[in-house]
């Protein structure tokens, strides 16, 4: 499945349209958002928008330094949003002392991860891949894969 963003304000309503229809869902462990992409490619952008889809109000800043950061959503049945940046992670079991494990077996908890290629071999096999890439300055193709948990009737 592929989205064409024309700006930043397309990629978060792309971002808020995930998480409207992730509220919809019945889930039995966290649901995990893997994002890849070059810098500047829009993966920041896109998970500004999920969380304020959850009903974060707080600034947005991709956690390069901290690895993660926790948000408390307005939601009742996600309790939870995670955002990991992976951009300085060297070895994927790095992310295991961060309570990786028990984060994403939970199911009241939305996990979005910038940079998640570089701790695939730790992801759950079900987690939606985006791929980020530029096609010029402004527009994104934003590629979907595992994304069988979607139903969607029109894009961005």
């Amino acid at each position: 499945m592929e989205f064409i963003t024309k700006s930043e304000k397309e990629t978060k309503k792309l971002g808020k349209l995930f998480a409207k229809k992730i509220k919809n869902l019945k889930l039995k462990k966290a649901i995990v958002f893997c994002l890849s992409g070059e810098l500047g490619g829009g993966k920041t952008t896109f998970v500004k928008g999920l969380a304020k889809g959850f009903g974060i109000k707080k600034r947005i800043l991709s956690p390069t330094f901290l690895i993660m950061r926790r948000f408390q959503t307005k939601e009742k049945k996600f309790k939870n949003f995670y955002h990991f940046d992976c951009y300085r992670i060297n070895d994927p079991k790095e992310i295991l002392k961060l309570n990786f494990k028990k984060i994403i077996s939970l199911p009241f908890n939305i996990v979005a991860i910038e940079w998640g290629e570089k701790i695939e071999k730790i992801l759950p096999k079900d987690s939606i891949k985006i791929n980020f890439e530029f096609i010029d300055q402004k527009t994104r193709k934003i590629s979907v894969k595992n994304g069988k948990i979607f139903r969607w009737k029109r894009d961005c």
